[in-house]
């Protein structure tokens, strides 16, 4: 009966405070929630945005999970052949800067890459032989030499290159964007995320909060696709239920719900209702997205063999293609087993038998179909590799520990300037000699493509203005045209 009693005092005053003629309650709810204050309507930009006139529409951003090699695909040191066994200068690598997988060793002997490089297209960019598809079309990339980061580990290093932060928790990349620009069509995510693995490698664990929302309202999170079977669980009505059914199941749901959020004024109420409907409209438009057979044989030929293989790198590719024609905002696409520390060249050439053609095929495809101009294509991983060897070192065989003090990314679309190379590194590709870019200049450079001024973009969250680059970040104008 005490129960009842308090129950109903509670709702007396929730009444009351609601009812009022200044709106009390709600103007307390909006001052705690800073969400309330921030958000626009569902679907649509905030207020103001986007801040300037955008190059891109949208972004597809290949993540490397695992940390490519600079020396063994882009930043090509010939010198180093003749260095072949010597020991590292600790001038050049200290010890405090050796993680504890190689701390251990007694001997940190240069490992030149085996792996040959030429100069490509018009530009003369250099590349490594394991990117020959690559090759055909890099006069449409440029090639940034000089990213460079304080993670040194995995998960966090990546939480960075996601989130703007080591600590988990913060935003993704996708949702502010997601967040702050609203989606371009109503019957998709603006956000999505794709996963695949590597051949004969699982690499590094990727998890969810990887594309969560943060402290954002839920609905802005990454949509997952999975890699086997239905990429979205319940896609389908279960048997002997219709689609009419099914609505009228969610307009009870919804008034439910409605009432609810009425009454708690709770906004995690309203994504739930948000999300219902996103669902329903997707368990119609995403059946046509991920068939493939509307697709012409030669485009099905130039992502590869594996492009009708769910969960392939390849597969991936091409359904990111499809998501940008029909209006994802922001598609990521994580790609594992880069973690190279024994055996790189064999891995390596592994990894880019995977990944390399579908690339190239994804840079031609939104070329000849005129996406290219407004897509904004972002390839790379966590960190670099190191030019000592981790384990034995063979004029065949050698392994690479994390580097984070320089590695290679390269971006193409959406007012970046192709054939370009662009950054320095020292002799021993340890370290950034000329035009450093930062994981935040890369984040602010993304967000400026697509007219969003990265100082703007804020969410008030426990007190304070938080944003995807932290208290960092310049654009890097230099790259773009």
């Amino acid at each position: 009966m005490q129960e009842l009693i308090e129950y109903s005092a509670r709702e007396k005053r929730r009444a009351f405070l609601q009812g009022s003629t200044l709106g009390l309650g709600s103007l307390a709810l909006g001052t705690l929630c800073g969400a309330e204050q921030n958000r626009g309507p569902v679907g649509n930009p905030l207020q103001g945005l986007p801040h300037a006139a955008a190059r891109a529409k949208r972004v597809i951003y290949l993540f490397q999970s695992g940390g490519p090699s600079q020396m063994d695909l882009f930043d090509y040191k010939p010198s180093l052949a003749d260095r072949f066994g010597e020991e590292v200068p600790k001038s050049i690598y200290p010890d405090e800067r050796k993680t504890t997988m190689t701390s251990g060793q007694n001997s940190f002997p240069v490992a030149p890459s085996t792996l040959k490089f030429r100069r490509h297209g018009k530009s003369g960019i250099w590349l490594g032989q394991t990117l020959p598809h690559l090759a055909q079309v890099v006069d449409d990339i440029c090639v940034i030499k000089s990213m460079h980061t304080e993670a040194i580990n995995h998960d966090p290093a990546a939480t960075l290159f996601q989130t703007g932060s080591v600590i988990p928790g913060r935003p993704s990349m996708g949702s502010w964007v997601s967040y702050g620009l609203g989606s371009q069509n109503e019957n998709l995510p603006a956000f999505v995320a794709l996963t695949s693995n590597g051949t004969g490698k699982g690499g590094q664990p990727l998890y969810d909060r990887l594309w969560g929302a943060g402290f954002l309202p839920g609905r802005f999170q990454g949509v997952k696709f999975r890699g086997q079977g239905d990429p979205i669980l319940d896609l389908y009505n279960p048997s002997g239920m219709t689609r009419e059914q099914r609505r009228r199941m969610l307009d009870s749901l919804g008034e439910l719900n409605n009432r609810q959020a009425n009454r708690f004024q709770d906004p995690e109420i309203e994504t739930r209702i948000a999300q219902y409907e996103l669902a329903f409209r997707m368990q119609m438009s995403v059946p046509e997205l991920i068939d493939f057979k509307s697709e012409s044989k030669n485009t099905l030929d130039m992502y590869g063999s594996q492009v009708n293989t769910v969960g392939r790198y390849a597969y991936n590719c091409l359904l990111a293609r499809r998501l940008a024609e029909r209006g994802v905002r922001f598609i990521q696409l994580y790609h594992r087993g880069w973690d190279a520390h024994g055996n790189a060249p064999k891995q390596i050439t592994a990894q880019c038998r995977d990944t390399d053609q579908p690339t190239a095929a994804l840079i031609q495809d939104l070329k000849q179909r005129g996406l290219l101009e407004d897509t904004l294509i972002v390839w790379g991983g966590e960190f670099g590799r190191t030019i000592y060897c981790q384990g034995k070192l063979t004029k065949l065989s050698y392994g690479r520990d994390h580097h984070p003090n320089c590695f290679s990314y390269w971006l193409a679309g959406a007012g970046v300037r192709g054939g370009m190379s662009y950054g320095k590194t020292d002799d021993y590709s340890v370290n950034v000699v000329e035009n450093p870019v930062h994981v935040h200049d890369l984040q602010a450079t993304v967000l400026d493509q697509l007219g969003i001024h990265h100082e703007k973009l804020t969410f008030r969250h426990q007190g304070r203005d938080y944003r995807l680059t932290d208290v960092h970040g310049q654009v890097v104008r230099d790259i773009l045209s």
